[in-house]
């Protein structure tokens, strides 16, 4: 890689994170980007991997003392997060990954339709705890999408967003700060798994955590700044146009 590839891609990764730090989904841009410049699609994904996880610390920070992060769930959805993800990291070193654009595809689309037809969904807090059957659902949704984010991580927290917001009640906002925070775990746990197998690339990777995590800041503090309303629009935006291309990009492949 020469240098103008990497400067190409710091300003990618950097204009990525501060965007996907509200609607998620990174890896959907980065991951194919760095396959465009010739990079072994193992060593991508992991690399990327080791970012998110820089990405997330970044993202996080902004959000301690502002009382986003739901510290009574945290224990349990850590757990099942790094469960998950342990899972999902195995999944990359034996799994081929030719129909994962089409799940990332239909999932997203799902999301969208979702947020459409749920107009106040995470605008405001919900007076009252959700019901004993979408608590569950919440936590079954952080172990499953767990496991897709230690194998991927593309849309993996769009996707979590919008769980935590429909199933535990969550702003955006919330939603927003408590997802970042569990990034850190699913990104770490598969980082470490990616790291024993001597497929992350050291060099490239810590340019590109470094970025991530500056760029992670100043997504959080733009987060904090914008109404519920606006986030929701820059998600719903954001998760539409990803799903089509997702979606459109498979199709032409094939």
């Amino acid at each position: 890689m020469n240098a103008s590839q990497l400067l190409l891609l710091i300003a990618i990764f950097f204009l990525t994170s501060v965007i996907s730090v509200i609607t998620g989904s990174t890896s959907l841009i980065t991951v194919p980007v760095m396959l465009q410049l010739s990079i072994e699609p193992r060593i991508a994904l992991a690399t990327n991997m080791l970012a998110l996880t820089f990405m997330s610390v970044g993202g996080t920070l902004p959000f301690i003392g502002k009382k986003a992060i739901d510290r009574s769930r945290l224990p349990i959805m850590i757990f099942l997060t790094l469960l998950g993800s342990m899972i999902g990291a195995l999944f990359v070193l034996v799994v081929p990954s030719k129909l994962m654009p089409l799940i990332i595809s239909i999932l997203m689309i799902v999301v969208a339709v979702f947020s459409i037809t749920n107009q106040k969904a995470g605008i405001v807090s919900r007076i009252g705890k959700p019901s004993p059957i979408a608590e569950i659902g919440g936590y079954v949704a952080t172990f499953v999408l767990g496991v897709y984010g230690g194998f991927f991580s593309g849309g993996y927290v769009t996707m979590l967003t919008a769980a935590y917001v429909s199933l535990f009640r969550m702003t955006f906002v919330q939603a927003i700060a408590n997802t970042k925070f569990i990034n850190i775990f699913s990104s770490l746990i598969a980082t470490i798994i990616f790291f024993t197998q001597g497929i992350v690339d050291y060099k490239l990777g810590m340019i590109l955590s470094i970025t991530m995590f500056m760029g992670g800041i100043v997504g959080s503090r733009l987060a904090l700044r914008l109404s519920n309303i606006w986030l929701r629009r820059i998600f719903l935006t954001t998760v539409i146009v990803l799903a089509l291309k997702t979606l459109v990009d498979f199709v032409v492949l094939r």
